[in-house]
């Protein structure tokens, strides 16, 4: 396949995945106990919980308003992408209650009806890990993970941040619906199980390492690097005991591609000193970008 194909079905199944998992969390683990988990979906449970709207119909026109910020601001690929995702979004959210819920409609409390806690931990958990795979995606499934994004797009502040302040508000208005601080707190909770799990799943996607290759064959460990489009900086050190002039290879790349790395190197010089460590972040061609002013 091209790399362009590729990267779009990579792209659209990490979406799929998550967005699955996004809406069992929410639909068997938050919404029959009443937990309203902020985003879209939040304003969508609190209208359910009063008119009885079904979830679908309230997320679906919500996002429609919402597609233009994305079109402005995100470009073409984000909207695209989001599109898919509120599509996809909506017809998981109609097919689980279809499937799972009775002959009205009602999902039954998987957990009991006293397990209200544990449905707020396991829901949220859920949740954070399917939006990261959205994330990951390169795409969105709409509300406030538009302005998330937007956030993120413009300033240094993690997607999980921008979302949990969009959804606080959500979240607040519950209390006009049930008058419950029990309630209130459950899904103060939520959001912030939510984005944190989010974050942590995001940051270890795409966590960053660094690599400093000793090596007589450095040339050939760096041409076969170099196949994979990661650069590669060579220079020049000096033993200090030895006095001996020696090439050191620099190596940034993300933590998924260490064992192919590790394996070029351990193939062409089984003796080669090498030295990897974590770093905070990467910005430039091929990693993240710069944000803020």
């Amino acid at each position: 396949m091209k790399p362009t194909l590729r990267n779009m079905v990579h792209d659209l199944s990490l979406m799929s995945l998550g967005i699955i998992l996004y809406a069992i969390g929410f639909t068997l683990f938050q919404l029959p106990y009443h937990i309203t988990p902020g985003a879209t979906t939040g304003l969508a449970a609190i209208f359910f919980y009063i008119w009885g709207i079904p979830v679908t119909v309230t997320y679906f026109c919500i996002n429609v308003v919402l597609l233009v910020v994305a079109l402005r601001i995100l470009g073409f690929k984000f909207m695209a992408n989001t599109i898919y995702g509120i599509l996809f979004m909506t017809f998981v959210l109609w097919a689980i209650p279809a499937w799972f819920g009775d002959e009205h409609g009602l999902l039954p409390q998987v957990l009991g009806e006293h397990d209200m806690f544990m449905a707020c931990i396991i829901g949220a958990i859920i949740e954070g890990i399917g939006l990261g795979f959205v994330f990951l995606g390169n795409g969105s499934t709409g509300g406030t993970d538009i302005v998330g994004a937007v956030v993120n797009h413009y300033r240094d502040m993690s997607i999980g941040q921008g979302i949990m302040i969009a959804d606080l508000l959500i979240i607040s208005s519950s209390f006009l619906v049930f008058h419950d601080v029990r309630l209130l707190i459950y899904g103060y909770c939520t959001l912030f199980i939510e984005t944190s799990v989010l974050d942590f799943v995001m940051n270890r996607m795409r966590q960053s390492v660094q690599f400093f290759i000793f090596s007589e064959k450095y040339d050939e460990i760096a041409a076969e690097i170099a196949k994979t489009g990661r650069g590669v900086t060579v220079l020049d050190g000096e033993g200090w005991y030895t006095k001996q002039q020696h090439k050191v290879l620099v190596v940034l790349a993300r933590r998924r591609e260490s064992p192919f790395i590790f394996r070029v190197i351990r193939t062409l010089d089984p003796k080669a000193f090498v030295a990897q460590s974590k770093v905070v972040g990467v910005f430039g061609n091929g990693f993240d970008k710069m944000k803020g002013k």
